[in-house]
């Protein structure tokens, strides 16, 4: 099968992981977190349901895949390593309380390789690194240093490559194309179900002659006084006249997201509504005037909430993004820094947020958001669609 990307670009990513790992002076870094995994080496599939991951030590060009032994052919067809830096564990140690995969890795590749002494970095605040697989590793390596890798990989890839923004521009064109449907079959006395239907199958069917992926988090589409909540999803209930609906979905092309969230009010808008629509569109405008090189991600965040406050919303210590990349379920955020007021970090060309300033009440919400990539000399949306309140 052919990679996404070159073996070249893998290996690229790889040395800068090396190259940050001897900074933080980590011998041996254990990645767990699929996306880390699939930016790394390619490999992609539904196994992250078991222990499986990339090991990188400090000192090998190539990293090594390990996971469950019936995913090994996966590896050997996605993944850009040599076969050798394959290895899996037998199918006994498969959610076995007595028999951990970790102990395996440990006693397997780790002590046979000598590592058994050496600095270690897990990725601690992980969905897929478990207490019982930092324990069943502490236990079979007494004599490593474990150390919190501190979201080392995720931070790599924070200035994305031009295949990387090609990707997600694809993602947005499927973004764009999703919100357009929605827009064409959501109206009052539809069951929420079927607009879901419809959101899936136009998010897979693609555009362009390029196939949709799964996104890694689910059709959020709270109405009314549920759209307080901004991570409700959906059931069988129609929509209702004189609500307010957000639809934040993403497009997904090769495991890339853009995501975006458009509101929809069916009936005729209140005056809150409207003047919730003013401020998210104007303070929008005022965060893409700071989103460009050498300015900081709290300049975003900043310019987003003097607008608020100049329209009575309060949104001092919220976030109004994060960036966005290569991810699996459950999130498509990177989970490094946040578009925020106490976030310094320093936007470089290459990087990748879902810029959300939305506005969250007590029965109420409203979501207008945009997916942006900072350029050499500003920024540019990854989505191309009409940035408004729709009403019907």
């Amino acid at each position: 099968m052919k990679l996404a990307f070159t073996k070249k670009e893998y290996l690229q990513r790889v040395k800068k992981v090396r190259r940050e790992m001897r900074i933080r002076k980590v011998d041996v870094l254990i990645a767990t977190d699929p996306g880390n995994m699939n930016w790394l080496t390619g490999y992609d599939g539904w196994s992250f349901y078991v222990h499986q991951g990339v090991v990188i030590h400090v000192d090998q060009e190539e990293p090594i895949w390990f996971g469950r032994r019936m995913d090994e052919n996966a590896a050997m067809i996605r993944c850009f390593m040599k076969k050798e830096n394959l290895t899996s564990y037998p199918e006994e140690y498969v959610q076995n309380l007595d028999k951990h995969p970790m102990t395996w890795l440990a006693e397997h590749l780790f002590v046979e390789n000598g590592w058994n002494g050496a600095t270690i970095a897990t990725e601690m605040d992980n969905y897929y690194y478990t207490a019982d697989a930092h324990r069943s590793l502490r236990l079979a390596l007494p004599e490593a240093r474990f150390v919190d890798s501190h979201n080392l990989v995720n931070w790599c890839r924070a200035i994305k490559s031009d295949k990387e923004v090609e990707f997600m521009k694809i993602a947005g064109k499927i973004t764009s194309k999703i919100h357009q449907r929605i827009l064409d079959v959501a109206r009052v006395g539809v069951p929420k179900s079927h607009v879901v239907s419809q959101i899936y199958e136009t998010a897979i069917a693609g555009v362009d002659g390029y196939s949709g992926d799964y996104p890694s988090i689910v059709p959020l589409m709270p109405s009314g006084k549920e759209a307080s909540a901004s991570h409700i999803t959906w059931d069988e209930r129609p929509f209702k006249a004189n609500e307010g609906t957000f639809f934040e979905i993403s497009g997904c092309y090769k495991r890339y997201h853009a995501p975006m969230s458009r509101t929809l009010y069916m009936g005729k808008p209140s005056a809150r509504f409207l003047n919730a629509e003013k401020a998210i569109l104007e303070s929008i405008d005022a965060g893409l005037e700071q989103a460009r090189p050498g300015n900081r991600t709290s300049d975003i965040a900043n310019a987003v909430n003097a607008v608020m406050m100049k329209y009575g919303i309060d949104r001092q210590g919220s976030r109004c993004g994060y960036p966005v990349g290569v991810s699996y379920p459950p999130d498509w955020g990177e989970r490094t820094s946040s578009l925020r007021a106490s976030d310094e970090t320093v936007l470089q060309p290459g990087m990748t947020f879902h810029f959300m300033p939305g506005i969250w009440q007590d029965d109420w919400g409203i979501e207008i958001t945009e997916s942006i990539l900072i350029t050499e000399t500003g920024v540019e949306l990854l989505c191309d669609f009409p940035r408004k309140l729709f009403v019907k």
